[in-house]
């Protein structure tokens, strides 16, 4: 492993990742650098476990999406392991987990080992990414080659799973950004429809938008946007 070449590699991931328009498209390009960067990876993705169980996000293949498909199906796999742990304090080592050879019985997955050797799989690698309280993701690597991540690939994977995490909270932090200035546009201009519409001022508006809020159960942002499209509160 040439690791000063990595090392130039990774500075310009981290540069592409900063760079990114959003966190989808930011996962995408972490999912792109695994297959780039770590030795023996053939195909990446990352994935969350949802209310109805793991969910498949940028996969490199389908066949990634098959298998945390299949994880979800079976309610067994390490991807569902790694994220049910994400309440607890967790250690490198716990961080990451390794399936050397799908040929071979794991006791800790053995339905999924066993399913996912039939459709082609040799070996596996994860990483989990928290993101503080907000969510977590899994990046997972997979091979069809048995054993064909080292040593040397897990140090470079968990090199990768660092700076995809800090992109990912940087890149979630830009997008409430956003979203919570679309809002507070969106809330000006309703109030101004408001303002105009009863003759009333600024106080008076915001109020009113607070108050069918609250009575009809709706968010506030909710009926902000109604009122910019219909020019007037909804009707209950």
């Amino acid at each position: 492993m040439d690791w000063q070449r990595f090392a130039e590699q990774m500075g310009v991931m981290a540069q592409d990742l900063r760079e990114q328009p959003s966190v989808d498209a930011t996962l995408g390009r972490v999912t792109g650098a695994a297959v780039e960067l770590v030795e023996g990876c053939e195909a990446a993705g990352v994935v969350v476990l949802g209310g109805q169980g793991p969910v498949s996000l940028t996969p490199s293949q389908p066949l990634v999406a098959e298998l945390d498909e299949l994880q979800g199906k079976l309610d067994q796999g390490p991807c569902l392991d790694a994220a049910r742990r994400v309440t607890g304090k967790q250690t490198a080592g716990e961080r990451a987990f390794r399936i050397a050879d799908f040929t071979q019985a794991d006791p800790r997955w053995p339905d999924f080992v066993t399913e996912a050797r039939k459709r082609g799989m040799g070996s596996m690698m994860g990483f989990l990414l928290p993101a503080e309280q907000e969510g977590f993701g899994v990046l997972c690597l997979y091979s069809r080659l048995p054993g064909a991540f080292t040593e040397e690939s897990e140090r470079s994977g968990a090199l990768l799973a660092f700076h995809a995490e800090v992109a990912l909270s940087a890149a979630r932090t830009h997008a409430q950004m956003e979203q919570a200035l679309a809002t507070r546009h969106e809330i000006g201009q309703a109030m101004g429809i408001l303002m105009a519409r009863h003759r009333i001022p600024e106080n008076e508006a915001f109020n009113a938008l607070r108050r069918h809020s609250q009575n009809h159960n709706v968010k506030l942002r909710d009926v902000a946007r109604l009122v910019c499209e219909q020019g007037a509160l909804p009707r209950p």
